[in-house]
């Protein structure tokens, strides 16, 4: 206590902790736990009150107060500081094919290292598009934080690692470790960044650009105090020097680095083979998530501390991981409107529509908006300028809307977007999924539904029904010929060949000519038909829109319940036994197979002649199989088989079929136009076959 410091009176020494403890709490469940259990004014007047007391009363003050991540006084310039274990780079690729290769070469090198710890699992995390940090804990107290640097040295920045709020300054434990050496992202959102812009248009100063650059600037500044005026975060993903950690597992130093109130990279998700992780990869590229933070691709480490001992390190990166990255190109354009598309589920989807942009070599002008809370996260509103990225040259989207652009008098007065609560093509009232973030329309006859799944239904990965595109489902549709999938199978060829197009043509004289389905049309696409109710089960199941059921869900469900009788009579926690079923895929299965759409669907399609069970065969590989346990790559156009065909019953024999040439590959199909992948599996010394070849190995 100063000499001039009035006497504290034990409330206010009490009123003092306890308002230390809340706001600390407040600031973990916030930014860590992702829950806000106060409004933005009652936590600013807790804040607030602390604030006033420690100014009042110095000696109140702690090192751990939440006060001081409003920033202390600037440094004078920045320190250079070793780095007790180097912060080594990561490998990365853009290619599906290199990274194949790790996945081999990693397994190779396990069992040369004598690894018998069973199977290499691999772990898969978000590459942040942020600047990579050390901060270090010593008895739980938060001592250094440090740039990466040249990776044996960083700049000392613990001045403003202090006042990045999901840090906690003391880990939440009664026992902390002795030394606890945390290394992560560093980042900011794009809702951040949005707001800092806006405040630095009306200082006069000029927005920044992106959030890493502005990541990259902030965290090197002098003065603390704008540091914490800039909404830093922070993600853990590795350790440096530790002393204390029992973990044995990354999954498992994740759950423990957690209950210390350090924030962990999200949804990190475990595989346990390799292939498992190559499907994801595939997964992500299609339908990158929707993330509040930016994403520069993913990565992949082997799961288990001791195996990556073994493996070790090369000279500037480790052996047991890789970063899989994505060309991110991003564009300025103007949001002139907003719709809502219904899907096959019944999710609303609200789409942007843009100004024109080229972006990778492709002209954008519709985005996806993904759902009400990503509207109201971007606060997007028709007229704003927004800046509109493309991941791995794939999906556009709204990274962030450009609010100090609204400034203007023509921006300046933008309405709020209203979400629909009644669904625009049946006017049913619109319904949020428990706990979800997606708004769909509950009702069974919903007509946009119906020609999603219709779509869906006769798609490759479905039926198969050739002939059943688009404005096939929509002509059948409009002359309510088809109200359920079974009533594909009692189309007439006579009564879909005199069916007129909504479309005519110009005749000789100009006239107008209405155009017919057809007899050569209609013929093929009964024949399509036709052909598709010899499917079997699996593709059935994986057809009719059941959520979290795709092709390869069904293929194991069906392994186990062959016939649709089997399928009905179990229960969840018959489902949920089946290896690579969990519970939600089980609750799902087992709720529309009971639902009375659900056994209706199903009977009538029975009823028509739709095969309802599945050939389950059990394989057992010999030392002179051809076929079992290898794999197959599929490459260019096959004269008789499509290349689902092919597959198919390539896996009927007990093969597998990879999307990508590597060294463990035992076989290529070749077909017309093959391209690159042939001239890397003759390069690789990898047995080619056509189709007939194939045709013979299989039999």
């Amino acid at each position: 206590m100063s000499q001039n410091e009035p006497v504290v009176a034990p409330e206010i020494v009490d009123e003092a902790a306890k308002l230390r403890d809340r706001v600390s709490y407040l600031d973990r469940q916030y930014y860590v736990e992702a829950k806000q259990e106060v409004s933005d004014l009652e936590y600013d007047k807790l804040l607030r009150r602390l604030v006033d007391l420690e100014t009042q009363y110095p000696s109140l003050a702690t090192d751990d107060s939440p006060t001081r991540r409003l920033g202390d006084a600037p440094v004078d310039h920045l320190v250079s500081v070793p780095h007790n274990v180097p912060m080594l780079s990561i490998d990365n690729t853009y290619s599906r094919d290199e990274l194949q290769a790790y996945f081999e070469r990693t397994e190779k090198l396990a069992a040369e290292v004598g690894w018998d710890g069973g199977p290499v699992r691999y772990v898969m995390e978000y590459k942040i598009d942020g600047v990579a940090g050390s901060v270090r804990y010593e008895n739980g107290q938060m001592v250094l934080g440090l740039t990466r640097g040249n990776g044996v040295v960083g700049d000392d920045i613990t001045h403003n690692v202090r006042t990045i709020r999901d840090l906690p300054l003391s880990l939440q434990s009664d026992d902390p470790p002795a030394v606890l050496e945390v290394r992560g992202e560093i980042y900011m959102t794009g809702e951040d960044l949005t707001e800092l812009n806006l405040r630095q248009v009306a200082e006069g100063l000029e927005p920044y650009k992106n959030t890493r650059n502005v990541t990259a600037g902030t965290i090197r500044l002098l003065d603390p105090t704008i540091a914490a005026s800039r909404s830093l975060r922070f993600f853990c993903h590795g350790t440096g020097q530790v002393d204390g950690l029992v973990s044995r597992t990354h999954m498992a130093f994740l759950d423990e680095v957690r209950s210390l109130g350090i924030p962990s990279t999200p949804d990190v998700r475990l595989f346990a083979t390799a292939d498992e992780a190559m499907t994801a990869v595939a997964q992500m590229e299609t339908e990158m998530p929707d993330l509040p933070f930016e994403v520069d691709g993913i990565v992949f480490k082997v799961d288990d501390f001791e195996l990556r001992d073994k493996l070790g390190m090369r000279s500037k990166s480790p052996r047991w991981l890789i970063a899989y990255k994505f060309e991110r190109y991003e564009a300025e354009t103007t949001l002139r409107d907003i719709s809502v598309q219904v899907g096959k589920t019944g999710a609303i989807t609200p789409v942007a529509h843009l100004d024109p942009v080229d972006i990778a070599g492709t002209t954008v002008s519709r985005a996806s908006l993904h759902n009400a809370d990503e509207i109201d996260r971007l606060d997007v509103r028709i007229g704003d300028v927004v800046m509109v990225e493309k991941a791995g040259k794939i999906i556009p989207k709204v990274v962030r809307v450009e609010k100090h652009r609204r400034a203007d008098a023509s921006t300046g007065r933008l309405r709020k977007w209203k979400f629909p609560d009644r669904c625009p093509q049946c006017e049913t009232e619109l319904v949020r999924d428990p706990g979800g973030v997606y708004v769909r329309c509950p009702s069974p006859v919903c007509p946009a539904q119906l020609k999603q799944r219709l779509m869906y239904f006769g798609s490759r990965p479905g039926m198969d029904i050739d002939g059943l595109g688009e404005e096939v489902v929509d002509l059948l549709l409009q002359n309510d010929l088809v109200a359920t999938y079974s009533d594909l199978y009692r189309l007439q060829q006579p009564q879909v060949a005199d069916l007129v197009w909504p479309r005519k043509r110009k005749g000789k004289d100009g006239e107008q000519i209405e155009v017919v389905f057809g007899e050569r049309n209609a013929a093929k696409l009964i024949e399509g038909i036709d052909r598709s109710r010899s499917r079997g089960l699996a593709r059935v199941l994986s057809s009719l829109t059941i959520r979290h059921v795709g092709p390869r869900v069904a293929k194991v469900i069906t392994q186990h319940y062959e016939t649709l009788d089997k399928i009905l009579a179990a229960s969840v926690d018959e489902l949920e036994s089946i290896h690579e079923v969990g519970h939600r895929i089980a609750e799902s299965v087992h709720e529309f197979c009971q639902s009375a759409d659900g056994i209706a669907t199903l009977r009538s399609l029975e009823s028509v002649g739709v095969k309802m069970t599945e050939e389950v065969r059990v394989i057992e590989a010999s030392g002179d199989d051809p076929v079992v346990q290898k794999k197959f790559v599929l490459t260019g156009t096959l004269p008789n088989w499509t290349r689902d065909q092919a597959k198919e019953a390539i896996e009927r024999r007990g093969g597998r079929v990879s999307s990508s040439v590597s060294t463990s590959t035992d076989y290529l199909v070749a077909g017309a136009k093959a391209g690159s992948k042939r001239t890397k599996a003759e390069k690789l010394g990898i047995t080619v076959l056509d189709e007939a070849a194939l045709r013979k190995l299989l039999e």
